[in-house]
């Protein structure tokens, strides 16, 4: 069964190894989560687990929530996440990860919101090219070329044109991370190097995909 834990970004550190050599890492509060609903093929249409980290006020929770969490038996939860799986797992409603899932040295995938870094132009935003800088150019950071032109009324811009726009703030994962260090008893998954979002938002650390 693939693994998977539901945590909070807290921050980044560095921690020394044997050797004293030090690496840095990022401090994950990890679970402890509560599986809320085991879906599968039959059910479901497909196998995964869903499953709720962190607590919340019964006044933020919609009705239909509160009955999805009440036909499991469980508390609300603030973040509800899915773990997709190749076969049925053997977890029921109520049953709690920990962090003790993951052990160091396990490779895993983070996933997460990136920051968000408002609006930005094309040469940051999709690492364009600037024009020239000389003073006769009239085209230093713009665009550029919005499309060819066509027959009847004109150009059109192309659909998926690479243009100004927000950055950041969305899904992101980073993959093949290094787990350096496991705090069972405080809940801490510490992983060697930098994860998407900003501290205390909510992260996915799962088994990775790209080879053991």
């Amino acid at each position: 069964m693939a693994k998977g834990i539901i945590g909070k970004k807290l921050g980044m550190t560095q921690i020394f190894e044997a050797d004293g050599k030090f690496i840095p890492v990022t401090v994950v509060l990890a679970g402890p989560c509560t599986v809320i609903q085991n879906k599968t093929e039959e059910t479901d249409g497909y196998n995964a687990v869903q499953v709720g980290f962190g607590e919340v006020s019964e006044k933020k929770v919609t009705k239909p929530e509160k009955g999805h969490f009440a036909k499991a038996g469980v508390a609300p939860a603030e973040f509800v996440k899915e773990l997709r799986l190749d076969a049925p797992s053997d977890l029921k409603p109520g049953d709690v990860i920990k962090a003790d899932i993951f052990a160091a040295g396990d490779l895993v995938d983070v996933s997460g919101i990136s920051r968000g870094k408002g609006f930005a132009g094309t040469i940051k935003l999709h690492n364009f090219g600037r024009g020239p800088m000389k003073h006769g150019s009239k085209s230093h950071r713009e665009p550029g070329s919005m499309g060819p032109m066509h027959s009847g009324p004109g150009g059109r811009v192309i659909k998926g044109k690479k243009l100004p726009g927000r950055m950041g703030g969305k899904n992101a994962t980073v993959q093949r991370l290094t787990i350096a260090k496991v705090d069972v008893e405080r809940n801490l998954i510490l992983v060697h190097g930098s994860i998407p979002g900003a501290n205390g938002t909510c992260v996915m650390i799962r088994e990775t995909v790209k080879g053991k």
